[in-house]
């Protein structure tokens, strides 16, 4: 396990403690849709909210994954409920930890679906 593993299956588990738990007092987390969470407790807010409003992780599966020093980085594919609608889509996180606990973390989202390109684009 690793911090950004811990804070991924946290909101797998719909655990806002665990959540809250997986990252430091003064955090920033920046959402890929753009949202910018500033500390522990505005996180746990945000996290809070999200379920309450319904909100629903169905799955978020680490496709690849790496550690060097106190930076890892992940690629990812999530799936969610969000406002009566489920979503897929593929990203990354990119986080710094100290102590077990997220720092700082960046997530990155895929925003078309892929393809191969042979010669034209879609």
């Amino acid at each position: 396990m690793s911090a950004l593993t811990d804070y991924i299956d946290a909101w797998v588990a719909n655990d806002v403690d665990r959540i809250a738990a997986a990252v430091t007092q003064d955090c920033v987390i920046v959402e890929c849709y753009g949202p910018v969470y500033r500390g522990r407790d505005w996180v746990r807010r945000w996290a809070q909210e999200w379920f309450a409003a319904g909100g629903i992780v169905h799955r978020w599966d680490i496709t690849d994954h790496f550690i060097t020093g106190d930076r890892e980085a992940a690629q990812w594919s999530f799936e969610c409920t969000w406002e009566g609608r489920r979503t897929v889509f593929d990203g990354a996180s990119i986080a710094r930890s100290a102590s077990g606990r997220i720092v700082e973390l960046r997530e990155y989202q895929t925003t078309a679906p892929l393809y191969d390109w042979r010669g034209t684009w879609r």
